[in-house]
């Protein structure tokens, strides 16, 4: 069962950081460097309960001709002049691109993550609601709404690496598998650091 009351103690101490994000980095990535002028902008992992189980929320995005296309990731997007903090950016592109309208707690933030083809410097945020969300996910955006159960996520089986093709390039890529769907880049370098959270917690 999640205890939001752990969460929010766990997330306001030191961070696993880099460290657990580079757990899951493709192989491109190489060695980190100081971006020049980076996009801010803010993802929401958000927990809830459904049938006895703790569950995160993933979008399918679309396919377009850009560096993210089709990819599974959180919810999120780039930092606009009228949101008042990056938190705000989080929780105003959930509600856009998967159309929830109850009430999200903000718990905490994750270490924030340089994405290079994007130059999107992403600050990850945890949030948990009461209530299974009911979801309209925004057609313009997003092909569909997954649901992972976190046990599934934390299931060493569910977790593998291998040649993806991306936009004409071959990429050695670590991966959790949910379903038919394979979570691998930014999004699952920000995972990694969330499930070293959660297993500190069992």
């Amino acid at each position: 069962m999640f205890d939001r009351n752990k969460w929010i103690d766990i997330l306001s101490h030191q961070l696993p950081g880099e460290k657990a994000q580079r757990r899951m980095a493709p192989a491109f990535r190489g060695e980190t460097i100081s971006p020049e002028n980076p996009v801010p902008a803010a993802v929401l992992a958000l927990f809830y309960a459904a049938d006895k189980e703790t569950r995160l929320v993933f979008i399918k995005r679309n396919e377009y001709d850009g560096p993210h296309s089709a990819q599974v990731s959180f919810p999120g997007g780039a930092w606009e002049a009228a949101d008042r903090s990056l938190e705000e950016t989080a929780l105003r592109e959930t509600r856009e691109e998967i159309g929830v309208t109850g009430p999200i707690e903000i718990l905490g933030s994750l270490t924030p993550l340089h994405i290079p083809v994007s130059n999107f410097m992403v600050h990850p945020f945890i949030g948990w609601t009461r209530e299974h969300p009911v979801f309209h996910p925004d057609p313009s955006e997003v092909q569909y709404v997954i649901e992972a159960g976190l046990d599934v996520l934390l299931d060493p089986s569910n977790r593998g690496s291998e040649t993806i093709y991306h936009h004409d390039r071959s990429i050695e890529a670590p991966f959790y598998r949910v379903g038919k769907e394979k979570i691998w880049g930014a999004t699952a370098m920000m995972l990694s650091e969330i499930l070293e959270l959660a297993t500190s917690l069992q």
